[in-house]
């Protein structure tokens, strides 16, 4: 009985030296993938002539960009303001777009949302477009910018003028693109699915 223990412990051993050497050998190459595949994510430097899509979306060329850390209405959305409903999607996109003009747009990319679009923080003649679009009430906070929401709210400037549901809260009621915050969880998570193709 002694022999059989020993045995079985000594082939359980080597057993376990193989698990442990197909472990690690799968951990190395996980570490090389994602070390290969970190150089595309590199916050990559956009710039050029840009297309304003609507108040938190940017095209140049056929390349999306995403205003990170804000959420703009959507183009459909209707806000009230002095007891009259007025198109504060159009609004955003609109003030966005004047925001833009004619100026080359310089972009840093911090991560790509779940729809493929870049993550990006944006200047347009010097102004920052995405703390300017909170700032000044066309947009909301979306996991960064809070300072510049409460600057908005305590002015009651832009959306802050009137009465409004956010645009997360209108996309689930009328459709659309389902966004989660950028920030935290989210942003990891959307950078494991680019990462992975998925």
């Amino acid at each position: 009985m002694a022999f059989r223990t020993r045995f079985a412990s000594r082939r359980r051993s080597g057993w376990r030296r193989y698990l442990d050497l197909g472990v690690a050998m799968l951990v190395i190459a996980g570490v090389a993938f994602v070390a290969a595949r970190m150089d595309h994510f590199a916050g990559d430097e956009i710039s050029g002539a840009a297309r304003v899509v609507d108040g938190d979306s940017l095209a140049i060329g056929k390349r999306r960009l995403r205003l990170k850390g804000i959420d703009a209405p959507e183009l459909k959305q209707r806000c009230h303001r002095d007891g009259f409903e007025y198109g504060c999607g159009i609004e955003s996109a609109s003030y966005l777009r004047g925001l833009v003009g004619k100026h080359l747009i310089e972009c840093k990319g911090e991560g790509m949302d779940r729809y493929g679009r870049d993550l990006v923080r944006c200047k347009s003649g010097g102004v920052d477009l995405n703390e300017t679009m909170v700032r000044s009430g066309h947009a909301i906070a979306f996991g960064d910018y809070g300072w510049a929401e409460t600057a908005a709210r305590s002015e009651a400037v832009g959306l802050w003028a009137g009465d409004f549901q956010t645009p997360k809260q209108w996309r689930v009621i009328h459709g659309g693109l389902s966004e989660d915050l950028h920030a935290g969880f989210a942003t990891l998570m959307a950078f494991l699915r680019r990462l992975f193709d998925v």
